[in-house]
């Protein structure tokens, strides 16, 4: 039937940010592995089972979608970003491969991305993957170099049509785009793949602009327009990289401030950070029991690690013949019950102009040093911590991002800054820190707010600081 070909390898899957996320299916050329082949994999399915947000989740009833979800949504942005940029792209590198090629590539970078993550999300990064001196980056690159590189070889269009002839996508060009910024450019790489990495990496990205829509939408929390069509319409490329119009600036001011938003009132929420305190308590000697692996070797144990095991895994373990597995199991039934264990007393927000009042360059250990100094004496031994979220809407120097660095086109002039990036930023709040003191019992709130208030206040130059 005439014009029957047109949905031929191509099908829709309904979402409630993005409305429908075009994706590719094996239904065009027989044999020819496609995105619902990749999307299909247990890896990639895998992240059905890891909540997008970790304890957060606790506190928003709502929020149970999953980094699946979220990496269907960055891998939409990332083909809507390739599709502006292309045509500026070809311009700078006339080598450059097909549209359909550069398209597939930020697609797969965006679907890939956070395949590495483990249960509890970023939490997992800092309370176990560090202690191997990985990332879930890094654990991600391997799982795409290793488990998913035959898939990703054999690749041939995207949804907007086919490659030319003879090309294919290297697993390491993913593998740097997805990378942070110890993913170096290699040499055998190709000069404008170094300009795709700010898609993924940057200031304003497939993978941010997608959880900062899909995180507030999934709270039900209110943050204002977010014109995201309006900034990828006005990306391109210049001879010095990803470059935004003057046009775009408000709606890029618009979008940061409502990232910063959702840190202040959801990711960093005192009750979502009251929860990561009590897990941080119990979460290494959890997974030196759950998980007797080491992630830098077999990959195959981690396939099996999700939220979802583990959570089954430990809730069974409150009343375990193994002292020290019962004693972590009624730990876990206290969170799983949403029995809070440490409770905010007081909370001091600081920004950049408050240096002296010891933002980031404080130690949370010295905070909570001077706070127990401060303390009436009979009060010293209550337990207590402190607390120290940071949140910066903009990068530390907007004029040195590496190969994340965006610029900025002022068509009056008719040139391309990055200067212009830092005027632009001025009007941002600055560094923020949320320094909070939480305690078991709110029976001595007023006493903690007071130490903390002092801790730091102007009128303490003994604490110790890095500046």
């Amino acid at each position: 039937m005439k014009g029957a070909d047109t949905y031929q390898g191509r099908g829709l899957i309904a979402d409630p940010i993005h409305h429908y996320i075009l994706y590719t299916r094996p239904d065009g050329v027989p044999g020819e592995p496609t995105e619902q082949d990749l999307i299909d994999t247990p890896w990639v399915q895998r992240l059905r089972r890891i909540p997008q947000l970790q304890s957060a989740r606790w506190v928003f009833p709502a929020a149970e979608h999953s980094r699946f979800q979220h990496a269907l949504g960055a891998m939409h942005l990332a083909g809507r970003f390739a599709q502006q940029l292309y045509p500026s792209l070809k311009a700078i590198f006339p080598d450059a491969p097909s549209p359909a090629l550069i398209e597939e590539l930020l697609r797969m970078a965006g679907l890939l991305h956070d395949v590495g993550h483990g249960p509890f999300g970023h939490f997992f990064d800092d309370n176990f993957l560090e202690d191997y001196g990985l990332t879930h980056e890094l654990v991600g690159q391997r799982i795409i170099r290793e488990e998913l590189g035959e898939v990703i070889r054999g690749l041939r269009r995207s949804p907007s049509g086919l490659f030319a002839d003879g090309e294919r996508i290297d697993p390491d060009w993913i593998c740097y785009i997805m990378g942070k910024s110890y993913t170096r450019l290699e040499e055998a790489h190709p000069r404008w793949l170094a300009f795709l990495k700010p898609i993924l990496s940057g200031i304003y990205t497939a993978d941010n602009m997608d959880y900062v829509l899909r995180d507030s939408y999934m709270c039900g929390v209110a943050v204002g327009p977010i014109d995201i069509e309006r900034v990828i319409y006005y990306s391109f490329f210049t001879e010095e990289g990803l470059t935004l119009d003057r046009g775009g600036t408000q709606a890029l001011i618009m979008f940061l401030n409502a990232r910063f938003y959702m840190y202040t009132n959801v990711y960093y929420h005192r009750t979502t950070r009251g929860i990561d305190l009590h897990l941080k308590e119990i979460f290494r000697d959890t997974m030196r029991i759950a998980f007797p692996y080491d992630p830098r070797n077999d990959l195959h144990p981690y396939l099996h690690l999700t939220e979802w095991t583990l959570l089954e895994e430990v809730g069974r373990w409150h009343d375990a013949e193994d002292p020290e597995r019962r004693a972590l199991g009624q730990e876990w039934r206290q969170i799983l019950d949403r029995k809070l264990k440490w409770r905010m007393s007081h909370e001091v927000v600081l920004d950049k102009s408050q240096l002296q009042r010891g933002m980031d360059f404080m130690k949370t250990e010295e905070v909570e040093a001077a706070v127990r100094d401060l303390l009436p004496r009979h009060l010293r031994s209550f337990p207590f911590k402190i607390d120290m979220a940071l949140q910066d809407p903009r990068p530390l120097n907007p004029l040195s991002m590496g190969d994340r660095q965006i610029y900025v086109y002022n068509p009056a002039s008719d040139s391309v800054s990055k200067e212009l990036l830092a005027e632009l930023f001025k009007y941002l709040p600055g560094k923020v820190a949320q320094c909070r003191i939480f305690a078991t019992s709110h029976e001595h709130d007023a006493e903690l707010a007071r130490a903390l208030e002092r801790a730091l206040s102007e009128d303490r130059p003994a604490i110790v600081t890095n500046v």
